[in-house]
């Protein structure tokens, strides 16, 4: 009987899909211990958006979330996502700082790291992965699945041998808007267990309905590791409940080494929790639904909020429809980018920019020049040249990796914070989102200065 292991997401992706990451600590402190001792593989709990969010919504330190997370849950491997050398922000970052907040990740209590790039290509995470096995934490070695011409089952099967040649220790096929159907999840994961000898996890959405069907039939393919959701925060966007995809992988002949009664306390837990964000907005319905028409367009849950976002804040929602079929024609421009951070928000962004300006490229983003000059890494498939030339004129792009040309950032961060920064964390947290990090140092600063005043109050 073959052991098919779970990753929960409720403390990461899940939240992130629902209500975009606005679960604060205190809203799960107290369900720590269960979700410890329910017998999952891996909590995935930190990385992602969940970096900015801590700064910029829920007047949080991440970094101090995550000691918190790894004092409750001593037994259960911490899991994060790191986006590569974007490390968890938008833009490329000096190897130096890559490879600090790597190293802080792990000193703080990441266990596992799942590392992607925006365009698998994968020089863009060798040095994360370098680093990671350096401090004798799991390397995950991730492939963004996505359909186009180009995205071949030879094509990632040649990725993932890359991978393994990398040193990662295990695969993970990260399928971000769940658009990979049962067939495909079967076909892909049998070609990459032909190809490498890793250890294979499959990431999914509920997004277009297919999920569940997917995610059963990546485990008769060989997969090793399945990403779901407990019932209560799963769905729509999120992944798959927990407890029914044990249910049935247990019923189709798998061995599932999960807690059945943690996992019912640990749901019992998050329902009013669930119920709350639903009450008071932070949670819209219709990311609950399921919605067929991504199959066509690619966009994921996070996409779509912002494209519908962008297009309110102007009046404009109805021109949502025209943005939805420009989307998939600004993707073959910028040749077959997968919409994951943070292409889908560029690529959605333009999109909505072409229909808005009523003309195609008239309005061209500081981010889409930087990815045609290369700035990102290298395009997938081929880019629309009179596009590119249209944007950049006769500037030749960087075929090199963009990191070999920045200079290093640990030092002059430390410079320019001084005494704010209190610990290596504080700069790397600056680095990331410089606004959002010197709002938290004033916070807490201020907070200090409170509770000195009190404390010579109280001795006086």
């Amino acid at each position: 009987m073959r052991t098919i292991h779970i990753t929960e997401t409720v403390l990461r992706d899940a939240n992130q899909s629902l209500i975009a990451t606005r679960l604060p600590f205190a809203a799960f402190e107290g369900i720590l211990g269960a979700l410890d001792r329910a017998g999952y593989y891996s909590l995935e709990c930190w990385g992602g958006a969940t970096f900015d969010s801590c700064l910029r919504y829920l007047d949080e330190d991440p970094w101090e979330r995550l000691r918190k997370i790894r004092a409750a849950c001593p037994h259960t491997p911490l899991q994060m996502l790191l986006r590569g050398q974007n490390l968890l922000g938008y833009k490329h970052y000096p190897d130096d700082v890559v490879r600090a907040f790597v190293r802080k990740s792990v000193e703080n209590g990441i266990d596992i790291i799942r590392i992607f790039d925006a365009l698998n290509d994968l020089r863009n995470i060798e040095v994360a992965v370098d680093e990671t096995l350096k401090r004798g934490a799991h390397a995950q070695g991730t492939l963004c699945f996505t359909t186009s011409p180009i995205h071949t089952l030879e094509n990632f099967a040649q990725l993932a041998l890359r991978l393994e040649q990398m040193g990662v220790q295990s695969i993970c096929i990260k399928d971000m808007a769940g658009i990979m159907g049962p067939k495909e999840a079967y076909d892909l994961v049998s070609a990459i267990k032909q190809s490498v000898k890793l250890p294979v996890a499959v990431h999914t959405h509920c997004t277009t309905g297919l999920g569940s069907m997917t995610l059963l039939k990546a485990a008769e393919a060989g997969a090793d590791i399945l990403d779901t959701a407990i019932s209560a925060f799963s769905g729509g966007t999120s992944q798959p409940a927990t407890e029914t995809m044990a249910y049935t992988l247990r019923q189709m002949g798998f061995a599932v080494h999960l807690d059945d009664q943690a996992l019912g306390e640990i749901n019992d837990f998050f329902k009013p929790v669930f119920k709350k964000f639903l009450k008071d907005g932070t949670l819209n319905p219709t990311v609950l639904g399921t919605s067929p028409d991504a199959l066509n367009y690619q966009i994921p849950g996070g996409m779509l909020s912002n494209l519908v976002a962008q297009l309110t804040a102007q009046n404009k929602l109805e021109l949502l429809g025209e943005v939805l079929q420009e989307t998939p024609r600004v993707r073959e421009d910028l040749g077959y980018p997968p919409l994951v951070t943070p292409m889908s928000q560029m690529v959605g962004a333009q999109a909505a920019s072409n229909v808005l300006a009523g003309e195609r490229y008239k309005n061209v983003s500081k981010e889409v020049r930087s990815y045609l000059r290369g700035e990102y890494g290298q395009a997938p498939g081929q880019v629309n040249e009179e596009l590119r030339r249209k944007i950049l004129g006769d500037e030749a792009p960087v075929t090199c990796r963009f990191a070999d040309l920045l200079e290093p950032g640990m030092e002059a961060a430390r410079a320019e914070l001084g005494d704010r920064a209190a610990c290596e964390e504080d700069v790397l947290s600056y680095i990331a989102f410089p606004p959002q990090a010197e709002a938290w140092f004033d916070k807490r600063d201020a907070k200090k200065k409170r509770t000195f005043a009190y404390s010579v109050r109280k001795a006086e």
